[in-house]
């Protein structure tokens, strides 16, 4: 006797929102992590009184050990900005493009009430 598998009769019509919101978040981050390094960089400086500039490490004792190259190095990320602004630029409109042709395809397929698809079931 051959069983048939279970057709899904459940209804899809929410739109997948979350996901699209959650990408958006995650290309934001990345665009914007550089400026995230430096302003904690501005604010340990200003908070222990030390020196940051791009043109060399000075140092700065922070309960007893020198945090210098650290707050350089945290600085000087800032100049990833000049990548990840124009990258996350690319991905936004990117993404808009994908989230339109998708929200459009979706209306398309709840007004015609077509079955959202299903992957095929496998035996084994």
């Amino acid at each position: 006797m051959i069983r048939m598998p279970m057709m899904n009769t459940t209804r899809h019509n929410k739109f997948p929102w979350l996901w699209y919101f959650l990408a958006l978040f995650l290309i934001g981050a990345f665009a914007f992590a550089p400026i995230g390094s430096v302003i904690l960089c501005g604010a340990i400086a200003n908070a222990y009184g030390c020196k940051v500039d791009e043109g060399s490490v000075h140092p700065c004792i922070i309960n007893g050990h020198d945090y210098g190259q650290l707050l350089y190095s945290l600085g000087v990320m800032g100049w990833f900005m000049l990548v990840t602004i124009p990258g996350g630029l690319v991905a936004v409109v990117s993404w808009l493009i994908f989230l339109i042709l998708h929200r459009v395809a979706w209306r398309k397929r709840i007004s015609a009430r077509i079955p959202p698809p299903v992957p095929p079931v496998t035996t084994a």
